[in-house]
């Protein structure tokens, strides 16, 4: 996955006039899809009215996984589906937080063995 600006997905779609939330969804659904076991569909399902609904389910599902349960399917669906870009942006924010906890090294949870003398 790659990081975005929360902000740029915010603001862009207003001077784009929402080709830029388009473009957003089209990107972040390829790099799900290759981290991904659940694979969303293609993104021209967008455009057809009422399947763009489940499209959408199915993009907040993988978010769901790719973020480890950090922003849930169902939360993921109202933000997008509700707040259109400012849904999209908190989404865009999970997504990076998921991104820096996989690159952070992992503690070893193993008791230090002690030394013989």
């Amino acid at each position: 996955m790659k990081r975005r600006s929360p902000a740029a997905v915010l603001l862009v779609p207003l001077i784009t006039f929402g080709i830029y939330s388009l473009v957003w969804f089209v990107k972040t659904k390829n790099e799900m899809n290759q981290t991904n076991v659940d694979r969303i569909p293609t993104a021209w399902l967008l455009l057809v009215p009422f399947v763009n609904i489940w499209w959408q389910w199915k993009f907040s599902v993988s978010v769901d996984v790719v973020t480890h349960k950090l922003l849930s399917r169902s939360n993921a669906f109202l933000l997008i589906f509700l707040l259109g870009p400012i849904g999209a942006a908190i989404v865009q924010n999970y997504l990076n937080e998921a991104i820096y906890l996989a690159s952070r090294p992992r503690r070893s949870t193993a008791l230090p063995v002690p030394m013989s003398a």
